[in-house]
């Protein structure tokens, strides 16, 4: 008997942990998003866009890489390979379909305070000057790339490491408002960082708390040093840079390809450098030498990683929520889902493959992923093509840049950075939205500009935290108890025959950046336990009763449930009389489902609604001005939906949002 039993045992366990042939297929699609998306991809229509799309940014990849090595402390060719590398990993395991992996300002800076402490400046004298090592380049400049792709590995093994112990959800306490102010903070670092090359000027190393200050001061009392030759050619780039982009930006619908601006300045540059040989006549600095081909890969110094520990933190948790930030924006707007753990592997993964090939830390950028929203990019194909163009400049073009004024590729980085440089717009969305937001961000702007972005980053998420922990427990008393969900069900025949369903959902707590996600999947969860709980009993029971769910999931619309009920019209209602207070993530989350349901068919109407939520959500959003939306109580909305001559079915659930754990 004894034997039996151990004999039926080791049958279901086996049964339990032999994988079968789907479940490895289904992991491998999940872990492997290329396998899902590249066997359906339609050439005939977006191999085009992509084709376009891929050439552009190419060009934005080999600009943005060239800079963003010299911004790091490297060898300017080191950003051609941190442009091609991390973009091909990212393509098979990102989720991210305008999501162009690369070379990354924020990451550069924080890499380059390792580079420049570990492997100073005044070092150069000290190494061998021969070019016997990798790439005929000094052994000086392949210490310092060693210190940075080491950077790049932990980083990397930091976000694998956060991807296991599936923490990428724990994103949630990083807010808009504070990564806002962490990106326009270290856009601001990298602006102050190219301005000796703007101005042609020698200056040292700066860095550290009030680093950014110290850098100005030295401007000032060198103000002389300053090469006029450079300032003129900064701001005659400047200017043509901002002026060509903007008539690109206004007149995109009219043209089908925009003009490749930076490449064609870069291209004029080095060709006027090199025939007025203006290295030598007037002392400006270039690129210098690009070495062709890619090196063998190498694994990093592995002796040195205790002493870039910081760095390497900054780099994984800067890199990723700026980037994850990137992929949720266009995943919102060409409507498809992301995997937040899995942007983690993908980015990991990036930086540590990426590191054995002399990389520098790498992660998604605003202007490049802009970039293939203006281009008309279909899928992360795009970025495949841009890494073909990127290899023919490496092993055929590289060497035609050694011309290209430092001034020149200065002034690109700080066009580039545009986008991040205009949310100081953002804050008077933020005083009219939420002012407890506003001095969040003037404050973590503020700390990054003294410190660092990771500095920045870490503040704006506690001071965030400390604000709605101090508030809550003012309304606990409000939510504590748990209601049970109360039905009422009327139906009221009309001579119309259109048949309108209405939900009446009450929001019983705050909604803040802690529970805005779930009270989104809360709503769905009710819905779809009212259509479960209520099985129809014929056609139009059951086409009454999916309509609201299907009007409201992420998926796509039953066509045949559409097609069948074609007068059908639905109603939400919010009751907001237990909405005690809210923060800028509320309101976009209430906006968000308004907009959802606005382009799906579906009416939203908001009850007991104060002052101030009325307020921030018509500053915040594009609302409805033709039909009311806000209503002094339930029966009002109700009244307001009556009086249009529909029939409705009135369902009453009282939603508990979930009571924030005390962080």
């Amino acid at each position: 008997m004894t034997g039996a039993k151990r004999k039926k045992k080791s049958m279901l366990w086996s049964k339990m942990h032999t994988p079968q042939c789907e479940d490895i297929i289904q992991w491998c699609r999940r872990r492997l998003p290329i396998l899902d998306w590249a066997p359906h991809y339609n050439l005939k229509e977006n191999l085009l866009p992509d084709t376009v799309s891929g050439i552009m940014l190419a060009v934005q990849q080999v600009t943005q890489g060239l800079a963003f090595a010299v911004l790091s402390s490297v060898h300017p060719v080191f950003g051609l390979y941190g442009s091609l590398f991390p973009a091909i990993i990212y393509a098979i395991f990102g989720m991210g379909r305008h999501v162009a992996t690369g070379t990354f300002a924020l990451t550069s800076l924080i890499s380059a305070n390792a580079v420049e402490r570990i492997v100073p400046q005044n070092m150069q004298n000290l190494t061998t000057q021969s070019n016997t090592s990798v790439l005929g380049l000094s052994d000086f400049e392949m210490q310092r790339i060693r210190v940075a792709a080491a950077v790049s590995f932990l980083g990397g093994v930091i976000q694998v490491a956060m991807f296991v112990l599936q923490l990428g959800s724990a994103t949630f306490v990083v807010t808009e408002p504070v990564i806002s102010a962490m990106t326009t903070g270290a856009a601001t670092h990298v602006v102050t960082s190219q301005v000796k090359y703007l101005l042609g000027m020698k200056m040292p190393y700066i860095s550290g708390p009030l680093g950014f200050f110290y850098i100005y001061a030295y401007v000032f009392e060198n103000i002389k040093s300053v090469r006029l030759e450079a300032l003129l050619l900064s701001l005659l780039s400047i200017v043509v840079l901002v002026l060509v982009k903007e008539l690109n930006e206004q007149f995109k619908r009219k043209i089908k390809v925009v003009l490749p601006v930076d490449l064609v300045l870069i291209i004029a540059a080095s060709f006027a450098c090199y025939c007025t040989n203006m290295e030598n006549t007037y002392g400006l600095e270039v690129v210098g030498h690009i070495p062709q081909g890619i090196p063998s890969p190498r694994a990093p110094p592995m002796n040195i990683l205790s002493a870039v520990i910081t760095e390497a933190f900054g780099v994984a948790l800067v890199g990723y929520v700026a980037s994850l930030a990137l992929a949720q924006g266009s995943a919102k707007k060409f409507k498809y889902s992301i995997d937040d753990n899995q942007e983690l592997l993908a980015h990991g993964l990036s930086n540590i493959v990426s590191s054995f090939f002399f990389c520098i830390p790498s992660a998604a950028a605003m202007g490049r992923t802009a970039g293939l929203y203006s281009t008309g990019a279909k899928t992360q194909v795009a970025c495949l093509i841009s890494c073909i163009f990127i290899l023919i400049v490496i092993y055929a073009i590289g060497p035609l840049l050694y011309w290209l004024p430092m001034c020149v590729l200065a002034s690109i980085i700080v066009v580039g950075l545009k986008g991040m440089l205009i949310q100081f717009r953002d804050l008077k969305k933020y005083w009219n939205v939420h002012k407890i937001d506003w001095g969040i961000w003037v404050s973590t702007y503020v700390f990054t500009i003294c410190f660092a972005a990771n500095v920045g980053l870490l503040f704006g998420v506690v001071c965030t935290i400390a604000v709605v922990i101090g508030r809550f427990p003012r309304t606990m008393t409000v939510s504590i108890k748990n209601m049970k969900e109360m039905e009422f069900k009327v139906k009221t025949e009309m001579d119309s025959e259109t048949l309108q369903q209405v939900k009446i959902i009450s929001i019983n707590n705050p909604l803040v950046f802690l529970n805005a996600k779930k009270f989104y999947t809360d709503l769905m969860n009710i819905i779809q336990k009212e259509n479960a709980c209520n099985q129809p009993l014929d056609d139009i029971s059951k086409c009454e009763q999916n309509t609201l769910l299907n009007s409201l999931s992420n998926g796509n619309c039953n066509e045949e449930t559409s097609q069948s009920c074609p007068n059908e019209k639905c109603s939400l209602i919010l009751d907001c009389s237990g909405f005690t207070f809210f923060d800028y993530s509320g309101v976009s989350m209430l906006v968000e489902v308004y907009m959802d349901c606005k382009g799906r068919s579906v009416d939203v109407l908001l009850a007991h609604c104060t002052a101030s939520l009325i307020k921030a959500m018509t500053y915040y959003g594009n609302l409805d001005s033709e039909k009311p939306i806000f209503f002094e109580s339930v029966s009002a909305a109700i009244s307001h939906i009556h009086s249009n001559k529909a029939s409705y079915k009135l369902l009453f659930d009282n939603l508990d949002l979930p009571t924030m754990p005390l962080l």
